[in-house]
């Protein structure tokens, strides 16, 4: 669940940046910026839900 959240999550902020570049060619830096940080931060909250639940997994 933790991962297709993710692919949808991740999905929806790249097509929000391409949009935003293509609406606004001079901030496409910024933009592309704040997508990278954004999705790395979505990345880590997932390997930490699986994290998680493989360790509720393991314990059970």
């Amino acid at each position: 669940m933790a991962v297709i959240g993710v692919g949808l999550g991740i999905g929806r902020l790249a097509a929000a940046a391409l949009e935003g570049s293509a609406r606004q060619p001079t901030a496409a830096g910024d933009i592309r910026t704040s997508m990278i940080i954004a999705a790395a931060l979505i990345e880590g909250a997932t390997l930490f839900a699986i994290v998680v639940c493989l360790l509720l997994a393991i314990n059970k």
